[in-house]
């Protein structure tokens, strides 16, 4: 049986490389990742920190919202449901953002998710892929070395953020960089949820 292709997509075998901004030039010394927001405490890792987390595997798809989809991508990282491990959110968290470095800016990318689909092997920080034309290898700095984040496929692969920095846990929706330039909230590609519904406001619903 044939994989499912979202209405307005097409098939590729290849991996685009889309993303705003410069490259971001990984440096061990000066990269942390935060996990913040609506939490009892903060925490900050390092790089090293991170990359002792439990590793996990999974194969997924990939739908860009430029209209191209990837199956079968086989990523290793770390699973988001790591991170919300090591904190103690705060009652009612339902939400979050996920950051990425922008221009220099560690937080000027960011993409909001709710939380509940993001507890599967298929929400990872990943760090190396393979596919059936390419043996492991770590994802390049265009690809968003040292720590990209892929989500579900039940989303629009911007929902994802290269060069991920933090996580920012949150009471209520808020849109990110992508949705405070009309694109939808949900982002859901089988449902072609590529823009804000017309009950969107700048920033919120």
């Amino acid at each position: 049986m044939g994989k499912q292709l979202p209405p307005g997509q097409f098939e590729t075998e290849k991996w685009p490389v889309l993303h705003e901004g410069d490259v971001y030039e990984f440096q061990e010394e000066t990269w942390n990742f935060r996990l913040f927001g609506d939490v009892k405490k903060e925490i900050t890792l390092s790089y090293k920190e991170v990359m002792n987390l439990p590793k996990t595997i999974a194969t997924t798809d990939m739908h860009c919202v430029t209209t191209w989809s990837k199956f079968d991508t086989t990523f290793e990282g770390i699973a988001f449901r790591e991170f919300l491990n090591l904190v103690e959110i705060e009652p009612d968290v339902k939400y979050v953002k996920i950051y990425g470095y922008l221009d220099g800016n560690r937080f000027g990318y960011s993409a909001n998710l709710p939380i509940e689909p993001l507890l599967g092997d298929d929400a990872l920080f990943v760090y190396r892929w393979k596919d059936k034309n390419h043996d492991w290898q770590e994802i390049s700095p265009k690809h968003g070395y040292p720590l990209r984040f892929i989500p579900p496929a039940s989303f629009y692969l911007w929902k994802g953020a290269k060069w991920a920095s933090g996580i920012r846990f949150m009471k209520e929706d808020e849109a990110g960089y992508w949705e405070q330039r009309g694109y939808s909230m949900t982002a859901n590609p089988f449902k072609e949820e590529r823009f804000a519904d017309t009950n969107f406001i700048f920033g919120k619903f």
